[in-house]
């Protein structure tokens, strides 16, 4: 059975999501709530639980100022929100699970059952330091990502990848340092996760880290010369959005 307390300030929000996890995950046992930081920093010191379901917005502060309260941050965090922001994002480079409101019951399932593939204390540490990292730090350039890999996580910071190479189902990650990373996502999912404002897909098989080019040579679509002199092609109908971009 796994121990869940739950936290937000809007009673409605607590209702419906205990009810959810009743119909959906049985195998959850929700053993605590409260509905701002001194009350859940209290409820989970309390019941020491396995799982933490967090809003974002409470009446008393925010969930981030929740974790940094915690003498110890050994728990699982689902965080479920309104929210579709930058925090998200933030999420989403931490490999930490998140739920939108309103939640769905299919897609709490898949959060909880998320859990299972999770090892270790040491796990969960990470990835929740590397969120409150990633939160504090508004510039995308000084934030961290989480690049998953045949063998695990791998953390870099975003302005250290140099730039991304498909190769099949999986996406080559090289950075800056020389080193490659051989990550499990796919390219087009590094298109969407990537902030565009500094990374661009210029090739069905390459994006670029904008501040790491070097030159640009013309041709058809021409090509890009990265910072340790490795080339990048850029595709003609690509090639229109690349120059905007570097030109803006």
């Amino acid at each position: 059975m796994i121990r869940a307390v739950l936290i937000d300030d809007e009673s409605d929000s607590l209702f419906m999501l205990k009810d959810l996890l009743r119909a959906h995950c049985p195998d959850v046992q929700v053993v605590g709530e409260a509905g701002g930081v001194a009350g859940g920093v209290n409820e989970i010191e309390r019941t020491r639980p396995d799982l933490l379901f967090l809003d974002i917005d409470l009446d008393t502060g925010n969930g981030f100022e929740l974790l940094d309260q915690l003498h110890s941050r050994e728990i699982h965090v689902i965080f479920v929100t309104a929210h579709d922001d930058h925090a998200l994002r933030a999420f989403q480079y931490s490999a930490v699970d998140y739920l939108l409101k309103p939640v769905a019951g299919t897609e709490l399932r898949k959060a909880v059952d998320k859990l299972a593939g999770r090892h270790g204390e040491a796990q969960k540490n990470v990835h929740l330091e590397l969120l409150l990292q990633n939160i504090r730090t508004l510039k995308s350039s000084e934030q961290k990502m989480a690049i998953p890999t045949l063998n695990g996580l791998d953390f870099v910071f975003l302005k250290d990848i140099l730039r991304c190479e498909s190769s099949g189902s999986y996406t080559n990650i090289l950075l800056s340092d020389g080193k490659a990373i051989l990550s499990s996502r796919a390219i087009r999912e590094y298109e969407e996760l990537l902030p565009e404002d500094l990374f661009l897909r210029v090739h069905n098989s390459h994006i670029v880290n904008l501040n790491r080019i070097k030159r640009y040579e013309k041709g058809r679509g021409g090509y890009i010369v990265m910072e340790d002199d490795s080339t990048v092609e850029v595709a003609i109908r690509r090639r229109e959005e690349f120059l905007k971009k570097v030109l803006k």
